[in-house]
């Protein structure tokens, strides 16, 4: 019988995080055979998960009220990022500008064909602000992380 199949493991990652405190997440040991060669670069980065709200900024926007949603932090210059706007999901992508690290373009869709466009900066790799516009003319103000 093989022991790596009776064996389970996980590590403990302190994060810190938007407030400037320790946080530890716990975070289960890839498979036997998914870690790197020797000599293969090795990434110690992990996703990040952050809150996004979208408040208000024209009479367009006004009556949605605060949009929630995520934007998840690959810590490679790209992640992914999804809304809720009264229930319909609009999901796409975050992607940092190669010339300015801190700053960014995200673009989401749904299936129902509503999109939108933003632009952001970040303060820290867990805080940054920004705007949206959706396709339908209405502009927010970006909020990501600082939970």
């Amino acid at each position: 019988m093989c022991v790596a199949a009776l064996v389970s493991a996980c590590y403990v990652v302190p994060i810190r995080g938007p407030d400037g405190n320790l946080t530890y997440q716990h975070s289960a040991l890839p498979p036997v055979g998914s870690i790197p060669a020797a000599g293969a670069p090795l990434s110690t980065a992990m996703p990040q998960v952050l809150s996004a709200k979208l408040y208000p900024a024209n009479d367009l926007a006004t009556p949605t009220g605060v949009v929630a949603g995520t934007v998840t932090n690959t810590m490679t210059g790209k992640g992914q990022f999804q809304v809720n706007d009264m229930g319909e999901i609009l999901t796409g992508e975050a992607t940092r500008v190669f010339s300015d690290e801190r700053r960014g373009v995200a673009s989401a869709n749904s299936p129902r064909g509503t999109y939108m466009s933003c632009e952001y900066q970040m303060s820290t790799p867990y805080q940054g602000a920004g705007t949206c516009t959706f396709s339908n003319g209405a502009r927010y103000q970006l909020h990501v992380g600082g939970n």
